[in-house]
């Protein structure tokens, strides 16, 4: 009796599990006909692969405290969780007309972008709370067209699949092609230094071309400092600690504006054989350094200074390189001002930028 009540049990059991499967599947299926280019959950997306027809190629890996570019860079993790949102938020507008499928198809053949999605998923799922064996699955490749003609959806087909739709984002009054991009420059980090105080061990800044106003900071313990003057490597007496602690607390988030891709060699080579007008030498309580040279850039023609005077130079940008990068960026003194201190602002001397 017991047994025929156990038996009873399991079969109903089974009987429960095969209706809400059965349910599920049905959601499941109106929601991918609805919804077939987005992800429902992105909190499980380990990778996204991105071709397009040029041979540009973006692999973006989910690594712990960001995500990778093409295995050689950090990504931006901004334009990433972009990305992550676009594809949580994406939704079918309407099917690409009969009359204009076909020729819509040979455009996309021409120019689109491929996307795969990596996510992390288990062999077994039962209610979402039962979870076992996880692995890395690719669930989705579709192709990415251009925008349509009133700039409000993109077009887009699924692998495999004849039927193009038009997709975008309910409430978004724009397309998302562009989100999509396959060039692996659009997807690179522009930081340079992004430090805590904590966790710097020393900053030193060489003025090449003025070195009285060139100096290093040692950090002790966070309280203690030592300030140094470059010029002859003279120990400073007298400093104002706070604004030491302001100046170190200054190293977070400082990002290039562009990379300059458009410079020929010998361009290149007459920037970076000129002696830097800066350096600056980061380096934390681990031991890894951060090295950045820094060159002016010549005015452009009849560019003013902020006086209104002639200017040799350009007030706004400079030339840069990054230790361990041959590219050149452009950085902004809008950016940088609060790095570029002279050695005199600490002791209440000045506190202006000087010798730039």
């Amino acid at each position: 009796m017991k047994k025929q009540r156990i038996y009873l049990i399991l079969v109903l059991i089974l009987l429960a599990l095969s209706v809400v499967l059965v349910l599920d599947k049905k959601s499941g299926t109106m929601k991918k006909k609805s919804n077939e280019f987005a992800v429902s959950d992105t909190s499980n997306v380990t990778r996204l692969f991105l071709a397009d027809k040029r041979n540009n190629i973006v692999k973006l890996d989910k690594v712990p405290g960001g995500w990778r570019l093409n295995d050689k860079y950090t990504a931006n993790t901004d334009l990433v969780n972009l990305m992550l949102k676009t594809l949580i938020s994406i939704d079918v507008k309407s099917p690409v007309s009969k009359s204009a499928r076909n020729n819509l198809i040979r455009l996309m053949a021409a120019k689109s972008v491929k996307i795969e999605i990596y996510q992390n998923v288990y062999r077994i799922d039962l209610f979402d709370k039962i979870k076992l064996f996880p692995h890395v699955k690719k669930t989705k490749t579709y192709y990415v067209g251009d925008a349509t003609m009133n700039n409000t959806g993109t077009y887009m087909i699924m692998e495999g699949s004849e039927d193009p739709y038009i997709v975008h984002i309910p409430g978004f009054r724009g397309f998302v092609a562009t989100r999509y991009s396959a060039r692996e420059m659009d997807w690179r980090d522009h930081g340079i230094f992004n430090s805590k105080l904590p966790d710097i061990k020393s900053v030193s800044i060489d003025y090449t071309e003025n070195p009285g106003i060139s100096f290093s900071i040692s950090n002790f313990d966070n309280r203690n400092f030592t300030l140094t003057a470059l010029n002859g490597n003279k120990p400073v007496a007298s400093f104002d600690t706070i604004k030491v602690i302001e100046y170190l607390g200054s190293f977070r988030k400082i990002n290039y504006e562009s990379i300059l891709t458009d410079l020929g060699k010998a361009q290149y080579d007459s920037i970076t054989s000129l002696q830097p007008t800066f350096v600056i030498t980061l380096e934390d309580k681990l031991g890894k350094k951060q090295i950045l040279k820094a060159w002016r850039r010549k005015a452009s023609a009849g560019e003013l200074d902020y006086d209104g005077n002639p200017t040799q130079w350009d007030k706004d940008r400079m030339f840069a390189r990054i230790e361990g990068n041959n590219e050149l960026v452009f950085i902004q003194f809008f950016v940088f001002d609060n790095l570029l201190k002279p050695l005199q602002w600490f002791t209440d001397f000045s506190q202006q930028r000087q010798g730039l």
